[in-house]
């Protein structure tokens, strides 16, 4: 309890690892609340939470907690999970997929993500378990760093016509992005473009806490 008052002055880490995957780790308690971070970047809960909620509320809270099935790929400490069902209320089947079993023995610990009913965790790379699943999905969600970098595989044709493949009819994807460089920004503009017009409804959300983009994506059909 000290240390929770304490970070309302300054960040209290109280927990520091390293990962083959994800390199350091570390818990830290920052305003009140606890938080996973990377050595650049916050992974989850803090400003990430934030991001991924305004997406959410862009689809709409009261679409989604009519979704029977949702996937999220790269779940890191579960912010995003937990949004759902603490603020959402969603009742529904939650399947993330994480790569780095470290980051879910500290998310399991440190927020408790296998207290959630709902939620199944399966621990494999994002780009096997979208090539082998047979399941569809209402909305999935991709949030898959490693650091500040986003694997190249995340914005090749194959990996987004098979994300296509798994939505069910008005489903959506959201998708968080990060752009620090004109390459990015452009990356990004390409991945928009590949995308029938007839198909599917997008719209880009930028510069949410200055780096990060959602692309929101709707199918149409």
């Amino acid at each position: 309890m000290i240390k929770k008052i304490l970070s309302f002055l300054i960040p209290v880490k109280i927990y520091q690892a390293k990962s083959s995957l994800s390199k350091s780790i570390e818990i830290t308690w920052a305003n009140g609340e606890l938080v996973l971070d990377s050595e650049n970047t916050n992974y989850s809960y803090g400003s990430l939470q934030r991001i991924l909620k305004i997406g959410l509320k862009n689809i709409g809270f009261d679409k989604i907690v009519n979704m029977k099935d949702v996937l999220v790929l790269g779940v890191a400490g579960g912010s995003v999970i937990k949004t759902l069902v603490d603020d959402i209320n969603y009742k529904g089947k939650i399947t993330g997929v994480e790569i780095d079993p470290e980051i879910i023995k500290i998310a399991n610990t440190y927020f408790k993500l296998d207290e959630i009913k709902n939620l199944e965790l399966v621990i494999e790379d994002a780009f096997e378990f979208v090539l082998k699943t047979k399941k569809k999905y209402d909305l999935i969600i991709i949030d898959i760093f490693q650091d500040i970098f986003m694997p190249n595989f995340l914005f090749e044709k194959f990996f987004i016509n098979r994300i296509c493949f798994l939505l069910k009819s008005k489903g959506f994807v959201l998708f968080n992005t990060m752009i620090l460089n004109e390459q990015q920004e452009l990356r990004n503009k390409q991945y928009v473009s590949d995308f029938y017009e007839n198909q599917f409804r997008i719209k880009t959300i930028p510069r949410i806490e200055v780096h990060n983009e959602l692309i929101v994506i709707e199918k149409l059909d």
